[in-house]
């Protein structure tokens, strides 16, 4: 049974070699974003969807599984949770959908789905990507703390969102819906920051690559995002 309204806005706090990248440029592009929980019973089916699209490698396909915190109180604390996740899940409610829970997917900012909806899914996937897109994004990753960036026909709302993602973990759950299972993983955000774009459309933010990053287990990935729509209007990874 799928968890709706669980959470209430009172329970979340207020909002070295250089690599070339795959960057979407002027073709159609999907960003599925996955709200999910290991203390969500309803939530291995959604997990397990992600990855099977994961698998596909469609380049023009971003994937990113945000482990919300408000199911921490719940009888288990996902590890891999983090307040900043909830908050861009509730701010996505306030933009355009029916209700926070979990699993839950948005795709390009735009299309919300139930996350193990796969027919849904599908489709919202096939229709973005068919999409035609003015907007530009090149990365690249110059170290493990700089990243720099080349974008195209912003506007003044437009924010440079990166995450960085690992592709793949387990875990062994003790308690809540899903104590004693063995949970797997795919494209866990680890960390997420907004930044403002420069004038001239070009520029360098800082990051924090983990000690352990490489391309086998992590990658990078950037979205130019509407701020006050919630569209993403581009993205891009660097690995």
């Amino acid at each position: 049974m799928v968890l709706v309204l669980i959470a209430c806005a009172a329970m979340v706090e207020p909002a070295t070699t250089k690599q070339k990248t795959h960057n979407n440029t002027d073709g159609g592009f999907a960003v599925l974003e996955l709200f999910t929980s290991e203390g969500c019973s309803s939530c291995p089916p959604a997990d397990e969807l992600l990855a099977r699209i994961q698998q596909e490698k469609d380049q023009s396909v971003y994937v990113l599984a945000y482990h919300v915190d408000y199911w921490n109180r719940l009888g288990w604390k996902d590890v891999f949770s983090k307040p900043e996740y909830s908050r861009r899940q509730y701010a996505y409610n306030k933009l355009f959908t029916s209700q926070v829970y979990t699993p839950q997917v948005i795709i390009n900012g735009k299309l919300e789905s139930l996350g193990s909806d796969e027919k849904t899914i599908r489709d919202g996937l096939k229709k973005v990507q068919g999409e035609h897109t003015l907007t530009s994004l090149k990365l690249v990753l110059q170290d493990k703390q700089h990243l720099s960036y080349e974008t195209g026909n912003i506007t003044p709302n437009d924010r440079l969102v990166i995450a960085i993602v690992q592709k793949q973990a387990v875990s062994y759950v003790k308690g809540g819906e899903n104590e004693g299972r063995t949970l797997s993983h795919v494209q866990i955000v680890r960390s997420l920051s907004q930044f403002e774009l420069k004038y001239g459309n070009k520029g360098a933010v800082p990051i924090q690559l983990p000690q352990d990053f490489d391309a086998q287990g992590w990658e990078v990935i950037g979205m130019i995002q509407d701020m006050q729509t919630g569209v993403i209007k581009a993205a891009g990874r660097a690995s």
